[in-house]
């Protein structure tokens, strides 16, 4: 029998545990003449707010070393466009969809969430409270309190799982992922990108109009690494790891980490079809080491 790739997350069935991550893949359609989306665990939308926005001029991408820096500015088509083109773009693949929710105060979250809740496949919503490429857009992110306040307000307007994307640019995550359970999160998603610059030795300005940027790909791996373990540690609901995964090793080593699934970001502007691979890689590896499930791997990393 082929080892079990499903798994849980808030009573939600995955039939894998490879994801998109936020703003990698658009709403989908950008992926979906490249291969069946219905082969994905998930589908995690590009951030929505209330009102459409362009988002930072450009240029608004830069390549790394081992990564990129992106300050798109949450660039988005706004709730209304969302719900009547993109997300019923989605209805007709057996997929789940968790929409990424951005606002710049408390009732932008709870606007956006009470009419995602008359949407059934809105899946699952993912709080943005972590983007470092706009003014607002780490005020959640650091307030222990405010995270609380916020995921437990969104809980009463949005009756599906709840998730929160945390960001690593505070000085506490484990406070900061304890907060939002205590809101009532039904899981965690970290991490985002790091605050990051790169310079044009030229011009003498940064290669970013908003001058900094979040910074992805596999240079960050072993900060995510890092905080989800420190995190699975402290908290009970599940995990999805983000951070520079680009194969299926990386996917395993998140998971020994404490993750019950994870998002695929940087590596779509790599490979597309690179989540297939990742699956497929899972596949194989549970094979060899005859495990029965990927679950089997969640949070057994082996501390020296």
């Amino acid at each position: 029998m082929k080892p079990d790739l499903s798994v849980e997350i808030a009573g939600v069935k995955f039939s894998n545990p490879v994801l998109t991550a936020s703003g990698t893949c658009g709403y989908g359609e950008e992926l979906a003449d490249l291969f069946d989306l219905g082969r994905l665990g998930g589908i995690v939308t590009k951030s929505v707010t209330v009102q459409p926005r362009d988002g930072h001029p450009p240029p608004r991408t830069a390549e790394t070393e081992s990564g990129m820096l992106n300050a798109i500015g949450l660039a988005n088509v706004g709730i209304d466009k969302f719900i009547e083109e993109k997300l019923s773009f989605l209805e007709s693949y057996r997929t789940n969809v968790i929409v990424n929710v951005a606002g710049a105060r408390l009732r932008e979250y709870i606007e956006i969430c009470s009419r995602l809740n008359d949407c059934l496949r809105a899946d699952m919503v993912e709080l943005n409270f972590s983007c470092p490429n706009v003014e607002w857009g780490m005020e959640i992110a650091k307030d222990a309190l405010i995270a609380e306040k916020s995921v437990a307000a969104v809980k009463k307007v949005f009756s599906r799982p709840v998730i929160a994307k945390l960001s690593p640019n505070v000085s506490d995550i484990v406070l900061i992922a304890r907060a939002c359970e205590a809101g009532g999160a039904d899981g965690l998603s970290l991490i985002n990108t790091l605050v990051g610059m790169a310079v044009d030795i030229e011009t003498y300005r940064p290669r970013l109009t908003n001058n900094t940027g979040g910074l992805s790909g596999p240079a960050i791996k072993p900060v995510a690494l890092a905080l989800i373990y420190q995190v699975y540690r402290e908290v009970k609901i599940p995990i999805i790891g983000i951070g520079g995964i680009m194969n299926y090793a990386d996917a395993v080593e998140f998971l020994l980490c404490g993750a019950t699934a994870v998002q695929v970001g940087t590596g779509l502007f790599v490979k597309p079809d690179i989540p297939l691979e990742i699956i497929s890689g899972l596949q194989k590896y549970l094979g060899k080491h005859k495990l029965k499930s990927v679950t089997d791997l969640v949070g057994k990393l082996r501390k020296y």
